[in-house]
């Protein structure tokens, strides 16, 4: 709102005499104070709903009394009396529509009485919903074409009284309103933020709208209301002030509505008074009444020359707002002006819908450029609706976007907006897909269904084409969920798919090509998901989260029907295309989503023929995509809720022996002792054998199969003469992890002895003691593999311990050996933490930049596996305290991980957690200043002082609830403070502590620090340095100055640079917790007599304020006090100036 001004309002004639009245009609003001504009809008929001409980009768009661307000208070009312009748129009916004129309009813009963002192209310209500509460003086006009009066319409500041003029005719009335300066940089009720504006702007246009309605049959045709009405609202929308022009803007076209409203009401009763007309002039002579056609015709000149009246004043309006603003600098008062303009031609076509109007909406679209660039917008809804109006153009005319224009917008169906997407999917559809395929000669011969077909064919021979066109996306199901809504006939339409992919090409058919049929199968199984699952996709946001019953039954049904259709297709499908890798491994995700309960899928016959398919391609293949879908495929099938599942067992469990035995008769033939020897066709089928076991395994429980027992032999020729190779001892090591895994989820079932479980570690610490000797083998592979695989099953043993009954039997405890522990470590920080920094890359090419961001998902897995293994105990936290040291140089690359990491073990024991933080930053330290004392070349694991300092900000920043992690933050200073000065001897040659500059890195956590804790760190601070000669005029111990420093700015909201580089002495009084005092006869802080000192309580009390007491735990650590005398005479030494204090003083601080 825009504050009230300090100037007062122009004076009043003070002649009370019988011409008063007529002088209050000719001159007048009003002084929008706090008191007559009903307070502020939030009361008012309140008062609102009270009212609208009242009743009617209360608000004509006082309007009745403010109806001729103006002229009270022009002629000088009793404030009293001018106080209780000052309820104005613009606090009728507060009581809904109800209300206003009682009220503006009887504002229309006192304009009839008095229309100059009504017409005053109504100016300063537009005055006031323009948010300003300052002055309005109105004076008569005599004439418009007076040239002095226009002469004075100016707009122009007082730069000295800092208030703004703005005089202009609103005739009769010429008005001039005083504000603020600063009027455009204030919110005005328009557009304020949340609920409030939104509800404002409503009811400030019902208000006009109702007003216009009350009137219409009355006084908008007087030509005094309308005209002062239209002339006022025009002059405001002119103004350079924002909140004048937006508001009378809103309300000039919102005017403009009305009053068609009211020309289409005199229009239908013109009309039927001429249907009445015609039927009395259409009567015989006896039954014709000339003096009823006369009053009906006189009846008819009279509605048509109020129409006319009423478009003159919509012309008025128009030509006098909308085609000065409608090229606004707004956009907001742009796009008022044009939505208003639409709804004329909508609702008033008559005279709106023509060339006279619709030139200024070709005006405002004429930028097509712009318009297309706007489905970029960051705002969703208007890259959305953009796109709509773009659909809608398309549709009527083809001409208006070119072919390159068509080609950007529909690369939109693979936004990851999936309201725009769909939009662009229209767009799609309605340009290439919805076309009608011409008649050939043979079409009459066809039937319906080949018609059907063919047309089908046509449809997606072009959406073919335009996926293959597309250079920057390869992703069919977002292509198929933008056509969803729009296609999904031709989607779903899954007897169609299958044929034309089972259709073999001919003469008269030429078909499709191989690159079009995996295209072709991809749409089919992402049409499938769709169906079955709904439009919910990774990386697409936007759709709806909750599916309401009809659309779960619309799922429900495709399911069962897409079951039905391709349960018995799908093994055609997997014979045809058999040869093809990339085809099969997409055919066969599609059973994964057949309806679990169709009736259909009983069928066991063609469960049986599927299963069939599934083993042959699987004994063709044995790419990973292929092993993977159908592993997944078994599972699904294999569901205990899933129809012929014993089926699926049965066919799964007969693949699996045949590879296991398979597997058993080759390494009977190569595995002899510790070698492996054999041929590079028996290595060939010994791995294709390991990979399908592997990825079935991933999915399925083959314990009972025993593959560990059978495989693990493989690790341990690994460094004999006749290695395995590395791609057999991968894939034997995921095998292996997969089997320890399954064991240990089974183990609430499977260990039913003490024996079983002694089993089950002995086979964990052979997989850790193999896969240990696997970290050093010289393929990358093998030994990312056996990372993970360590990490894993020990997370999983954790986990089962956890989570193990104790009324049963369950896994031994297990503990990976010191060496392994120190082997995990160091892997990660030689396999993890790689190169001088992963953001400084330099410009790289698309392969490389793959391949860059490949490598990096696998570190990101490495490093997490590890962090894993902190979080659930198997390691001990401070072994996090070589991962923490890389939290700032790999902050882009594994920033995430780590913090998620420092969140984790918090929860678990925030103590050690914050211990895990020191012991990593002093190490960082220690390396450091080992690096600079040998002198010799950088080490890369050396990090820089400010690496180290900044890295400790970073930590610091970590403890967000300073009462949650005070103890934490505690320990940290106190942990340090030994760090530094712990087993330090000081001598002539070493007159500081080794590594006193690490207090500077301490002043970071010192921000953390609540006011009685920096006491207490203090006190202990000078504890540590009580029995050193310190000099801190002297270079040396300027971190110990900058600490203290920190810890007396923190009390002063201050940081410690600006406290040291302060002009104050080194002793800092006023910075002291404690006022000064005199040594003698002074009260001391502390306790003044020996015999005191030894009672610990009395000296905790004396750091103790107010606070404390909320806090029973506030000193961390039991300070023992040092005797008086000895610490007066330390920090007389080390505090104090000597030259700048009082001769007779000494001031302390602790």
């Amino acid at each position: 709102m825009i504050p009230e001004p300090t100037a007062t309002a122009a004076s009043r004639p003070s002649e009370q005499n019988e011409n008063s009245q007529d002088e209050a009609n000719s001159s007048g003001a009003v002084n929008h104070s706090e008191d007559e504009s009903g307070n502020e809008n939030r009361q008012k929001s309140v008062r609102r709903r009270k009212r609208a409980h009242k009743g009617s009768e209360n608000v004509k009661q006082k309007r009745a009394k403010a109806g001729c307000s103006g002229v009270r208070r022009a002629g000088g009312s009793p404030r009293k009396k001018r106080h209780v009748e000052a309820v104005t129009l613009f606090e009728v916004i507060t009581m809904g529509r109800s209300a206003m129309q009682v009220v503006i009813d009887d504002w229309i009963e006192a304009y009839i009485r008095d229309r100059d002192s009504s017409l005053l209310d109504l100016i300063s209500f537009f005055i006031q919903c323009s948010g300003c509460k300052g002055v309005v003086t109105a004076e008569m006009c005599q004439s418009k074409e007076d040239t002095d009066v226009m002469s004075k319409m100016v707009e122009e500041m007082d730069e000295v009284a800092g208030l703004q003029y703005k005089k202009f005719l609103a005739f009769p009335w010429i008005l001039t309103v005083t504000w603020p300066m600063d009027t455009d940089s204030v919110e005005y009720p328009l557009i304020q933020s949340g609920p409030y504006g939104r509800w404002f702007h409503s009811e400030f246009c019902d208000f006009v709208s109702v007003l216009v309605a009350q009137c219409q049959h009355s006084v908008i045709f007087d030509s005094y209301l309308m005209n002062t009405l239209i002339s006022l609202l025009t002059e405001l929308s002119n103004s350079y002030i924002r909140a004048f022009r937006h508001t009378c803007t809103l309300a000039a076209v919102k005017l403009l509505s009305s009053l068609v409203g009211v020309a289409l009401c005199l229009s239908v009763s013109i009309e039927n008074s001429q249907k009445l007309y015609e039927v009395q002039k259409s009567k015989t002579m006896r039954q014709k009444s000339t003096l009823q056609l006369d009053r009906i015709q006189k009846t008819i000149t009279e509605l048509q020359e109020k129409r006319a009246e009423i478009e003159s004043m919509m012309d008025i309006v128009f030509k006098g707002v909308f085609l000065k603003r409608y090229r606004d600098v707004l956009p907001e008062i742009r796009s008022i002006c044009m939505e208003e303009l639409g709804l004329w031609m909508k609702r008033y076509s008559s005279a709106f819908l023509n060339d006279s109007y619709l030139k200024y909406m070709g005006w405002m679209m004429h930028d097509k450029d712009r318009m297309i660039s706007m489905t970029l917008d960051k705002d969703n809804e208007v890259a959305v609706q953009t796109m709509k109006l773009l659909v809608l153009i398309s549709r009527t005319s083809d001409d208006v976007l070119s072919p390159e224009d068509y080609k950007r917008l529909l690369q939109f169906v693979y936004s990851s907006q999936r309201p725009l997407a769909a939009t662009a999917g229209e767009l799609l559809y309605s340009r290439l897909l919805n076309t009608v395929a011409p008649a050939s000669d043979t079409q009459d011969e066809m039937n319906e269904e080949e018609t059907h077909k063919q047309q089908t064919f046509i449809k997606l021979k072009a959406l073919l084409q335009f996926y293959q066109e597309s250079e920057l996306h390869k992703h069919v199901v977002y292509l198929v969920d933008s056509l969803w809504d729009c296609g999904g006939a031709l989607l779903k339409d899954w007897p169609t798919l299958t044929s034309v992919l089972l259709q073999d090409p001919s003469s008269q058919s030429p078909g499709l090509t191989q690159a079009e049929q995996a295209v072709l199968v991809e749409v089919l199984v992402a049409s499938v998901r769709q169906a079955s699952e709904g439009p919910a996709l990774a990386g697409r946001s936007g759709a709806k989260k909750v599916m309401s019953a009809r659309e779960k039954k619309i799922l429900v049904d495709d399911s069962a029907k897409l079951t039905e259709h391709l349960l018995t297709v799908l093994p055609k499908l997997l014979t045809k295309f058999s040869s093809s890798c990339d085809i099969v491994s997409s055919l066969m995700k599609i059973p994964q989503y057949f309806l679990t309960e169709c009736p259909e899928a009983e069928n066991t016959q063609a469960v049986s023929s599927l299963m069939t398919e599934i083993g042959a391609v699987l004994e063709l293949h044995s790419d990973p995509a292929v092993l993977e879908a159908a592993a997944r495929t078994y599972l699904s099938l294999c569901g205990e809720e899933t129809a012929g599942c014993s089926t699926a067992r049965a066919a799964r469990d007969s693949l699996v022996q045949r590879w296991v035995d398979h597997l058993t008769a080759l390494l009977g033939d190569s595995l002899k002792g510790d070698s492996l020897s054999s041929d590079k066709e028996k290595t060939g089928e010994i791995l294709a054998t390991l990979k399908k076991l592997r990825a079935f395994h991933n999915c399925h429980d083959l314990s009972r199969w025993n593959l560990f027992t059978l495989l693990s032999p493989l690790l341990s020729v690994e460094s004999s003469q006749g290695g395995a190779l590395p791609e057999v001892l991968s894939e034997v090591l995921q095998c292996l992890c997969y089997s320890m895994l399954w064991s240990l989820n089974t183990s609430s079932e499977t260990l039913t002895s003490r024996e079983k479980a002694a089993s089950q570690r002995l086979q964990l610490r052979l997989f850790c003691e193999r896969g240990h000797s696997c970290l050093s083998h010289s393929d990358q592979e093998v030994r990312q593999q056996a990372f993970l695989g360590i990490c894993d099953v020990l997370t999983a043993h954790s986990y089962q311990l956890h989570v193990w009954d104790p009324t049963s039997f369950g896994p031994l405890l297990y503990t990976p050996s010191p060496k392994l522990q120190r082997a995990l470590l160091n892997f990660v920080c030689v396999h993890v933490f790689v190169g001088p920094d992963c953001d400084s890359q330099g410009s790289v090419s698309e392969n490389s930049e793959v391949e860059r961001l490949e490598d990096l998902h696998k570190r990101r897995n490495l490093l997490a596996a590890y962090c894993k293994l902190i979080v659930h105990g198997v390691l001990e936290m401070s072994m996090a305290a070589e991962v923490f040291m890389y939290y700032r140089k790999y902050y882009n690359d594994f920033g995430d991980i780590i913090k998620e990491t420092m969140y984790r073990t918090r929860q678990t024991d925030k103590i050690e957690s914050a211990r895990t933080l020191v012991l990593c930053l002093q190490q960082l330290f220690v390396r450091l200043k080992r690096e600079q004392e040998s002198g010799g070349r950088a080490h890369p694991g050396v990090q820089t002082f400010t690496s180290i300092k900044e890295l400790a900000r970073r930590f610091a920043l970590t403890f967000g609830d300073l009462f949650k992690f005070r103890e934490c933050v505690v320990m940290i200073h106190r942990n340090s403070i030994e760090f530094v000065f712990q087993e330090f001897s000081q001598t002539p040659d070493t007159p500081t502590p080794p590594y006193l500059s690490y207090l500077t890195i301490l002043s970071e956590f010192s921000s953390k620090l609540l006011k009685p804790d920096k006491k207490t760190v203090l006190s202990y601070l000078q504890k540590h340095t009580a029995e050193h000669i310190i000099n801190l005029r002297e270079e040396c111990w300027q971190p110990l100055i900058y600490y203290r420093a920190s810890l007396l700015a923190v009390a002063e909201g201050e940081d410690a640079v600006s406290y040291v580089s302060s002009d104050r002495k080194p002793h800092m009084p006023n910075r002291s917790p404690f006022s000064k005092q005199k040594l003698e006869g002074g009260k001391s802080p502390c306790p003044s007599n020996p015999a005191d000192s030894k009672d610990s309580k009395v000296h905790r009390s004396s750091f103790s304020p107010s606070h404390q007491e909320k806090t029973p735990d506030m000193d961390p650590f039991s300070v023992p006090v040092e005797p008086p005398a000895k610490r007066l005479n330390i920090e007389a030494s080390v505090l104090s100036t000597g030259s700048e204090a009082d001769e007779d003083t000494v001031e302390i601080e602790l």
